[in-house]
């Protein structure tokens, strides 16, 4: 029995057949778009991930930016901005800046590399569907570019205070927000299941 997929605009129901390894499946009565595949490697996918992994640590070893105040230098971390929020007492804006900036990333990351491993070994992670529903779930709370745009929002405006020097932590979450974008674009859920689907053939 073919597998049925519903067009999220006009909730068309469409056969789903098997496609090329990089195409555009389109609604016939709306032209949405339902799903595509890219013909990506799955190992420029696990590379990707990789290298987020690395850009995600760097961002939290390395300062995120040193204020230079009548000759007082102090800088901060990404979870050391995260817990001064707390403690000054925005404990929601604490938490959504943890989740949003740290969690949800090292989330994706992680279930990317935990779900494609064993697919690129042609074997099949425990909880396979269930983890890959949670990561499609959670991939929209990956917000780093709206991290990036606060953070030099607020650099800019706190240059009229003091010398605002940025760090390399501000450097390596630029690049995994980069990063983090290539892995969604090279890894939509179509074509997770088709690479899934071509190593159990």
């Amino acid at each position: 029995m073919a597998s049925v997929i519903v067009c999220h605009a006009c909730d068309l129901a469409h056969r789903r057949d098997p496609v090329l390894p990089a195409a555009r499946v389109r609604c016939v009565r709306c032209g949405a778009e339902i799903y595509r595949t890219n013909g990506a490697s799955i190992d420029s996918a696990i590379a990707i991930a990789i290298c987020a992994g690395i850009l995600l640590v760097l961002s939290n070893l390395y300062p995120l930016v040193t204020f230079d105040l009548n000759g007082a230098l102090r800088d901060t971390t990404l979870l050391g901005a995260t817990v001064g929020l707390y403690r000054q007492g925005y404990v929601p804006v604490a938490a959504l800046v943890l989740l949003t900036s740290f969690l949800a990333p090292l989330f994706e990351i992680s279930a990317v590399l935990y779900l494609l491993l064993p697919i690129r070994r042609r074997e099949r992670a425990l909880a396979q569907n269930p983890a890959f529903r949670l990561l499609m779930r959670l991939r929209p709370w990956v917000m780093s570019e709206v991290f990036m745009l606060g953070a030099l929002v607020a650099m800019v405006k706190l240059a009229a205070l003091s010398h605002v020097i940025p760090g390399i932590s501000l450097y390596s979450y630029g690049a995994l927000m980069l990063a983090l974008s290539a892995l969604t674009f090279i890894a939509p859920s179509e074509q997770f299941w088709h690479w899934a689907q071509g190593f159990r053939e």
